[in-house]
């Protein structure tokens, strides 16, 4: 017998978010430098509007798929407080903005 394979194409879906965008993040940045930095989010919930969601989700052929997470946090004036998921925030994060 005669064993077919069927291709099955790459998909990525949400935000593609690399580390190095993640460290250029720092505490005290406006929404407006946020989305410079890492693009828009994939979601923001309603009634939540000081909570960000970068989702990114991928699946190479017949490879288990891969889910990567960002959280990123402001206060009621819009400015960054924290970051969480699947990415390490700089060392520098808590340093001054100047």
């Amino acid at each position: 017998m005669i064993e077919k394979i069927v291709y099955r194409i790459d998909i990525n879906q949400g935000n593609f978010v690399e580390q190095s965008a993640v460290e250029q993040l720092r505490f005290g940045m406006t929404k407006e430098q946020v989305r410079f930095v890492l693009g828009s989010p994939m979601l923001i919930e309603n009634g939540y509007p000081n909570t960000w969601y970068y989702i990114y989700h991928a699946t190479k052929g017949h490879d288990a798929p891969v889910q990567r997470n960002l959280v990123a946090n402001f206060d009621s004036t819009g400015t960054l407080t924290s970051i969480s998921g699947d990415y390490e925030a700089s060392d520098q994060f808590y340093e001054s903005l100047n």
